[in-house]
């Protein structure tokens, strides 16, 4: 009974060792491929860089293009809050819903959720909602691969 009791509080604690140790490597970064999405008798298409993980946070600039109407187009700051268990539950297989914020470049925010469905422990799929105003949001289906934090050179 007791070396069944040690055996899995070993294993409790190294799993908890590896989902804190995983993220702040090979989770620092997200590459999120281009989107596009339709309106009324248009489209929106949606750039991000590399997310950037600080603390619990990814944080990336983007840039919406509305076409035709090129003067709604914008760019901004998107955040989207992750903590270190819903990363490790990611890799684990389990979808992770989240939610986050953009901020335009000339001070609107709006609010951001979505879900993450992996493929694998580095990458899957994503549907994005970005709710522009009460009655209009957004929805992006994307792709997500995460990247290890880039070494120093030496």
């Amino acid at each position: 009974m007791f070396a069944r009791a040690l055996f899995f509080a070993l294993a409790v604690m190294s799993a908890a060792a590896g989902a804190r140790a995983e993220p702040a490597g090979d989770y620092a970064r997200v590459e999120v491929a281009p989107t596009k999405t339709s309106i009324y008798v248009g489209t929106v298409a949606m750039t991000m860089p590399t997310f950037v993980r600080r603390g619990n946070t990814y944080v990336a600039p983007y840039a919406a293009r509305v076409f035709p109407f090129f003067f709604y187009s914008e760019k901004g700051s998107l955040t989207v809050d992750v903590t270190d268990a819903q990363l490790a539950g990611l890799a684990a297989g389990r979808p992770l819903d989240f939610t986050g914020h953009a901020v335009r470049s000339d001070g609107v925010e709006r609010r951001v959720t979505g879900r993450a469905t992996p493929h694998d422990p580095k990458s899957g799929t994503l549907k994005v909602r970005v709710y522009v105003s009460r009655r209009i949001d957004l929805v992006f289906n994307t792709t997500y691969r995460f990247e290890a934090e880039p070494t120093a050179a030496r």
